[in-house]
């Protein structure tokens, strides 16, 4: 009898749930926090959610809401995460799945055993065995930092965005000199925040590169309800957004930013309504990477220094499942941050395990589990056949050239995926594998 563990009950542990649920298929859901939401549980108490107090979602919601459980149509264009988190609870409670949930309880291992199956040893002690593991802990949680800042000689202060929680917590910013690292979404929150002249006494971006700083609007709407949609080949419609991007906000050193190395759209996507403003005003100022610290002294790569009393690294995160031993290696992240996956959620050659939401997704990762449901349950129902293990191996390749061919090359875009076009192709997916299901084809072990 199949029965599945997921580990997690964050946006995409819940959706996965729900799924299982409807298609009467057997299930435990560990949650280590008190309350569903994960990342955008605003002082989660198991000390893994990113978000800050004053931070809105940067995709619009008509492209983060759930398809069987649509966003109330007074919400603002951009929610606040607390909106989002209200909107999680009310998706368990409308789907009654709350009382399917273990809340206080954390995944400390999963065991492969021989016959394919997982021992799941839980934060309780208690060991419970599945045919099935559904993993959904996120990958926002477990902070990257920058080689400086191991054991930096250092007076001032250093953190990472992920316990950045507002501009007096945890550190007083009023009246300091601030650097911000990075110029991702969360760096431009929060440096366009602790730009303003009564707040840091200077602020600083230091970044090693510079970046295409997005609108979230265009022409009185959301930008990402104007994206070309998936059935437009790709090419055509790179060629033509970025053409649309460079004609919306110019060149960045008119806001005295260094000029991107690279195309727009060919990193990850910086979103902000703000920061290009204050940069332009002058109450942000940019710098080039750091180097190393000192007193409160910080030196960058061109030899210069500035004085700074608090650096707050927005440097993202690792992909971490701390529950899988260090000895099977091949359940890890390689040592260049990839982890290529069929189809973003399986592992050739190794069964019954599938990931969820661990993608960095364009424009939301929201509803990405979501899809990614739904070849679940068609695998677990017997009603879709995996390819065998090299050909999903080749189609991942293939995959991932196709998603990854316009970014730079980096660990942030390891797991990049375009939204539309990955469910497009998900769908012809589960086609194929219904057909090789009802051609006989046996559900590769």
């Amino acid at each position: 009898m199949t029965k599945v563990c997921i580990i997690g009950a964050g946006c995409s542990g819940i959706t996965t749930a729900k799924r299982l649920a409807e298609h009467d298929i057997d299930y435990d859901q560990f949650e280590l926090s008190d309350d569903v939401g994960g990342n955008w549980y605003f002082r989660n108490p198991n000390g893994r959610s990113a978000v800050y107090e004053s931070l809105h979602i940067d995709t619009s919601k008509t492209r983060l809401q759930f398809e069987e459980f649509p966003v109330p149509e007074e919400w603002p264009d951009f929610p606040s995460h607390r909106l989002m988190h209200d909107y999680f609870r009310a998706y368990v409670e409308h789907f009654g799945l709350r009382d399917r949930i273990e809340f206080g309880v954390g995944v400390d291992s999963a065991v492969r055993r021989p016959d394919g199956g997982w021992d799941v040893t839980l934060s309780t002690g208690e060991t419970r065995s599945y045919t099935d593991l559904a993993v959904a802990n996120g990958h926002h949680w477990k902070p990257r930092l920058p080689a400086w800042t191991v054991d930096p000689d250092f007076d001032g202060v250093v953190l990472h965005s992920h316990a950045y929680v507002s501009p007096f917590e945890p550190v007083e910013i009023r009246g300091k000199t601030v650097i911000v690292v990075g110029m991702g979404n969360s760096a431009m929150d929060i440096a366009s925040e602790l730009s303003s002249p009564w707040m840091a006494e200077k602020l600083y971006v230091s970044a090693r590169r510079g970046v295409w700083v997005l609108p979230k609007y265009r022409n009185g709407q959301p930008a990402d309800k104007v994206m070309a949609p998936p059935d437009i080949p790709k090419d055509v419609a790179l060629a033509a957004s970025r053409e649309l991007i460079r004609g919306l906000v110019g060149n960045m050193s008119d806001y005295g930013l260094p000029e991107p190395d690279h195309e727009p759209l060919a990193a990850h996507p910086s979103v902000s309504a703000d920061f290009l403003t204050k940069a332009g005003s002058g109450d942000i100022h940019m710098l080039p990477e750091i180097a190393s610290l000192s007193g409160r002294t910080v030196t960058l790569v061109d030899g210069s220094t500035v004085e700074a009393d608090v650096v707050i690294c927005a440097t993202g995160y690792e992909m971490s499942f701390p529950f899988f031993s260090p000895d099977d290696v091949e359940l890890h992240p390689d040592s260049d941050h990839r982890y290529p996956l069929f189809k973003r959620m399986i592992k050739p050659g190794v069964d019954h395990l599938f990931f969820m939401g661990l993608a960095q997704s364009s424009p939301t990762i929201v509803n990405l589990a979501e899809q990614q449901s739904k070849l679940l349950v068609a695998i677990l129902t017997g009603s879709y056949v995996l390819p065998p293990v090299e050909e999903q191996e080749r189609i991942m390749r293939a995959d991932e050239a196709f998603h990854l061919d316009q970014y730079y090359a980096a660990p942030r875009h390891t797991i990049q995926i375009d939204f539309g076009r990955y469910c497009v192709d998900l769908l012809e997916e589960i086609e194929a594998g219904e057909a090789r299901a009802g051609a006989g084809a046996v559900r590769v072990e």
